[in-house]
């Protein structure tokens, strides 16, 4: 956080709209003080963002990097591994048979173009499929990304002190050896589901094996704006 005192006249965007004097305002990373010329003395005007200030905005601006993708990944694993020693005759079966995980829908979008905002974390693991079942589809596990620069989304419950990060899982028909690359690229290159048509519509960055950190394999030839 940075701290501007203001020791000329100024307009407040917002409440007190109108009221000039000294003023001493605490900018958030990412706001912005623009300067307004008008008739007679110069005026400095306050121009808020509301997305990007405070820790209770809709979404997020701020960017996405390495380290938040490993923490995405960790949080992933941990909470896979409890969903895996409680249902050891279900989702357990899958222990082991992990081709990738990804950063997927708004966040992932985010990540590409810098100008979606972060609204939650979707991150979905992908397994190898067994031939005595898949995955179970309709699973779904919620965690708190902790506080960080991201804030948190205001109408989430008052318990989630950072973003939700909201965790799926589908399997596909493929093998452990098989490139996970290719193998979640043919899934949403030719969309037979739902799920995969939603997917494609957006954005996968990788989050997991660590070799593929932050590669963004949908949309194909895809490159973040930085």
């Amino acid at each position: 956080m940075r701290s501007i005192r203001i020791d000329t006249p100024v307009r407040h965007c917002g409440a007190g709209f109108g009221q000039t004097g000294t003023t001493e305002r605490s900018l958030a990373e990412g706001q912005h003080l623009r300067w307004l010329a008008g008739v007679g003395a110069p005026r400095r005007v306050w121009l808020w963002h509301p997305w990007r200030v405070g820790t209770g905005s809709e979404r997020s601006l701020e960017s996405i990097g390495q380290p938040d993708l490993i923490r995405l990944a960790e949080l992933a694993a941990q909470t896979e591994r409890r969903l895996f020693t409680r249902n050891p005759d279900s989702a357990g079966r899958y222990a082991g048979r992990l081709l990738c995980r990804a950063l997927c829908q708004g966040a992932a979008r985010h990540y590409l173009d810098g100008t979606t905002g972060i609204k939650d974390f979707d991150v979905w693991s992908f397994y190898a499929q067994r031939n005595d079942g898949p995955f179970p589809y309709r699973w779904r596990a919620t965690a708190d990304f902790g506080p960080s620069r991201f804030g948190r989304y205001p109408h989430d419950p008052p318990s989630f002190r950072g973003r939700r990060v909201d965790f799926l899982g589908r399997s596909l028909p493929a093998s452990l050896t098989d490139d996970p690359v290719t193998v979640l690229r043919v899934y949403l290159s030719a969309p037979r589901t739902r799920t995969a048509k939603e997917l494609a519509a957006k954005a996968v960055v990788l989050i997991d094996p660590p070799g593929h950190l932050g590669e963004i394999i949908w949309p194909v030839h895809a490159r973040p704006v930085r």
